[in-house]
Order: C-alpha cells, then structure tokens, then sequence
C-alpha cells in the first residue's frame, strides 16, 4: 500500500484498467440484469469477472451486491485455485488479511482495497449462478518489476506494513501520522476584512507542504461560500489551487461534511495533509470575497506545516486542485479533468443539484469514464459507484453523510433533490504520460438529467493541466431549490399544512410561501 508520502511520485511505465459490469450499450443496465457481469462463462456455468496477463496488482475492488458465493483467484497460470474466498468475506472484515477498514461496507458500496499482486497473469472466477454489479481495478506493470504473487498469510514485513496502514487509517487526522521528516511550522491567529486576501504562507525556498489547518472551521459554514483558498508554486502567476475553502475541504452545501483520511474537517479544524512539494517558492492565501451583504471582519487561525525536502523533479510533480462549477450540456458528461502533460490524478470531490425537481437525483445513474494517454482505460457504473457507494434513495444505501478513509458520500437529499461524495486516490491513482481525460455522465442514458456540478479535481504533475475560473459570488453561492420532489410511492403518507399542498402528484411550495410537508416513517412498511 502506498504511504500518503509517496503520492507526488509519478508512476511511470504502468497503467491502470478496470473490469466492471459497466452497459457496453451505452444504456443504464450496468448490473441490474448481469447481462455484462463477465468477461465470459465458463463450461460449468461459473464466470470469468477478471483476467490480466503479465505482472500486476489489483488494488480495489468494489460492488454493492456481494453474495456468499466463491471467489476463486487462479495466479501465475495456476490450472486450479490458488485462493478462494466468499464474495462476501472480501469485505467482511473476518478473514485475514481482508481487514477493515482496508475493507469494509459505506453507504451501500462494499470495497477492497488490500493489494493482490500477481506475477505471471491472474483470473478470478465467480462461482454462483448470477453476478450484478462490479469493479475490479488493477494496475499493469513492467515486465522487470518484482513482484510477489499474493499470499493470504504475508510475509512479517507486509503483516507490519498492514497493522501501520490499519492503524493509520483508523486514526482522528494527524499531520504526523502522514510525514516523517522533520517539520517547521508556522502558526498565527488571523484577522481578515471582507474584500481582503491575506497570506498565511510564504515560504522563500524549497520544501513541502504537509499539513494546512484552519480553525474554528464553521467560519466557513455559508450559503455564499464567500471564502477562497488560493495556492502558488515557484512564482508562477496562475495558482495551483483556487477553490472555494468550503468546497476544498469537503463541506456540503453550507455545512460541514467530509472527516477523510486526507482533508475534512475535525474537532471544528478543516485540515489537509496532502503532500505538496516545490521547487523554490510556495504562497498560500485566503480570499474573504465581498457579497454585498452585511460581512463582518473574521478571526481564524491558520497553521501550516512544512518540511526542506524540496522537489526531485524528475521523480515527483506539483500538486493541482481544479475547481470548477458548471451545468453541463444534455447530451455531453461532466469533465472533472482534461489536458495535456504528465502526471497523475488523485481525487475527487464532487456536489451536485438537480436543476429540475421532477427526477430527483436520477442525475447519479451516470457512469464515470477515464481517458489515460488516448486509450478507455477505465469505465464505471454509476456516479455513487465512483465513490464506492451504492443505491441512493434506498434504505441502507447512498441517503447519509458518511464516509471511509478514501470515499464517502457528503450529503444525499430526495426532497432537494441533490448529493456529493468524494474520492481519493492512493495507491490506485491514475497515471498518464501524455494526456487525461476524466469525466462523468449525468443521467440514465445520453447525459439526459439537468444537473449543476461543482468539482475539486485533485492532480500531481509538472505543469497545471488545465486552467480554470476564479471563483465568484454568482458561482459559488449555494441554490436552495423552491420545489420539492418525493417519491410518488411516498405521496399518502405525507401530510401538508399551512400553504403546501398535492397538486397533480406532486408536493408543491411556492416560492415566498410558508408551509410543511410531514413524512411519518413508522407508516411505511418494509421495503
């Protein structure tokens, strides 16, 4: 497993590809019917879900249909099983080394993310009757790698490199638990005006970034999203990062949300301890724009901690964050990231607000689909499948804020029809030599849903890959719809008062209107 160190480092003459259960129409049967939950079928009747020659590792698996049934893993050209597991106990966290929270259930997505490393080809098979949906995600790699095919015991060195990463992962955030050089820091209480941008960072030689913290974080709890992080390497004009602070450390819709193992918000301190090494000069500043509105002068404490080890060029990049907010077009997906250069991607965080009330969140059907240097190295199945969750508006499912270490869902809503999730790439991140093209479809089928987006698309690489806008009051301010949506199945259990009403199936509130919707759930049967 990667450590969180290691991130900058390019992953040169390897990629990565995905097999997944993913509609090869175009349409939205991704796993519903099976129809392409294999690569092929076997004479006995079981299938063939995975199948990779050469060296390599599979680094995630996911689904949110796991079964008891067997799993076998056939390496190194092995005739018969070289491993077997339930599907099930992939995820369990009862069968060593699949432990949680390497492993584990959030939000209706079960997931691995324990390494399976093979040395000479590896095919897994699915021994039940029907597989729905999945993702197998692996990483090819050159053929004078050296590479240890999996074993479920582990060697004494990859029990005690587990027991860290599980300890690590279980921890409350820490710059510590993610550096081990020796760390400066700089600390200060902050005093800044509306209209002001201020520096909390100028460091005048090279380094690293490890750590950025700010508190008391629900300074940043707005409707307006009014506050702005903007990060510079080496002189260069344009920032490496200009987001919305809100929107950089994971809030949802004017309130916090996200407590990854990389940014969030913990013990009201929105933190990052992603890695970002320079050249010869770094600037970090806070934006505090004018909404014109009453604005009263904040106080915040920022700290900021750093190291000497400058960039290696050669082996490390320059980390990005593209933050943008857009409607996309019918017809055309969701571009998180696209351009030209060499690097790799490593997260994604993600809102999104329906622009019509009568198809609620049918905008997440959409699959995620990845371009690495001109070749369709990975293609997903659904928008919470991207985040390793699964079925939104359904019990158990993608409906709360909650989140792993790398992924999570950063609010759901029927009624307001809108939701978020987030990302994180580590030791599966997303190399390219020439180009990336990363996107996500909205919508069924055809990109066919109206949908807002505002994305932070976290990247390594040289030069920024792609350019964006400042943000303003008019794209960052946050759309409180005038209309909610439930489902029809829900409409005789809801009651109305005041000036809410039923009108034509739908449940209406007009705008400057008061009124409520009640929803009694002890009246809805199962299911």
């Amino acid at each position: 497993m990667l450590q969180t160190e290691q991130l900058p480092l390019y992953r040169s003459q390897t990629y990565v590809e995905q097999a997944s259960s993913y509609d090869r129409m175009g349409k939205n049967n991704d796993g519903f019917n099976g129809t392409y939950s294999f690569l092929r079928k076997n004479e006995d009747g079981s299938l063939v879900i995975f199948e990779a020659p050469g060296k390599g590792i599979i680094e995630r698996i996911w689904t949110p249909t796991p079964t008891d049934d067997t799993l076998d893993f056939y390496f190194d050209g092995a005739g018969s099983p070289s491993y077997s597991i339930k599907f099930n106990d992939l995820f369990s966290g009862k069968i060593f080394p699949f432990l949680n929270p390497l492993t584990g259930k959030k939000v209706g997505g079960w997931y691995s993310y324990l390494p399976i490393p093979f040395a000479n080809g590896c095919k897994v098979v699915f021994r039940g009757k029907k597989m729905l949906f999945y993702q197998v995600q692996y990483r090819a790699l050159p053929a004078n790698s050296l590479v240890q095919t999996f074993n479920p015991e582990l060697s004494m060195t990859a029990r005690s490199a587990l027991q860290s990463l599980i300890s690590k992962w279980s921890a409350a955030p820490s710059v510590s638990s993610h550096n081990r050089d020796i760390t400066l820091k700089s600390t200060a209480s902050r005093n800044i005006r509306p209209g002001e941008r201020i520096t909390i960072a100028d460091i005048k030689k090279g380094g690293r970034i490890v750590g950025i913290e700010l508190s008391d974080a629900s300074i940043f709890e707005s409707m307006n999203n009014e506050f702005d992080l903007r990060i510079s390497w080496d002189g260069d004009t344009s920032p490496a990062v200009y987001a919305p602070v809100a929107d950089f450390f994971g809030y949802a819709f004017g309130s916090r949300s996200m407590k990854s193992l990389l940014t969030g918000v913990d013990s009201n301190k929105a933190y990052c301890f992603i890695p970002m090494p320079f050249d010869n000069a770094a600037k970090i500043e806070v934006v505090y724009r004018k909404t014109g509105g009453s604005q009263k002068p904040v106080n915040f404490r920022s700290t900021i901690t750093f190291t000497q080890r400058a960039r290696d060029k050669a082996t490390e990049g320059r980390f990005y964050a593209l933050w943008k907010r857009e409607q996309p077009a019918i017809g055309k997906p969701y571009v998180f990231l696209s351009g030209q250069g060499r690097g790799h991607y490593i997260g994604t965080l993600l809102l999104s607000q329906a622009k019509t009330y009568d198809r609620h969140t049918e905008f997440f059907e959409g699959d995620d689909s990845t371009v690495l240097d001109g070749k369709h190295f990975l293609h997903g199945t659904g928008s919470e499948d991207y985040f390793n969750g699964g079925w939104y508006a359904q019990p158990n499912g993608w409906v709360e804020r909650k989140g792993a270490p790398l992924h999570g869902c950063l609010d759901y809503s029927l009624p307001l029809s809108r939701t978020g999730g987030y990302r994180f790439y580590m030791s599966d991140k997303l190399p390219f030599e020439r180009s990336i093209y990363h996107s996500i479809e909205h919508g069924p089928e055809g990109n066919n849903r109206e949908v807002e987006y505002s994305s932070v698309a976290m990247y390594y690489a040289d030069q920024a890959i792609a350019s964006g806008e400042a943000p303003t009051n008019a794209t960052t301010r946050i759309f409180t719809p005038d209309t909610l949506s439930f489902y029809p199945r829900l409409m005789e259990h809801v009651s109305y008062a005041a000036e809410a009403k039923l009108a034509d199936g739908n449940a209406e509130l007009d705008a400057g209107r008061s009124g409520s919707f009640m929803l009694d759930p002890r009246e809805i049967g199962p299911g």
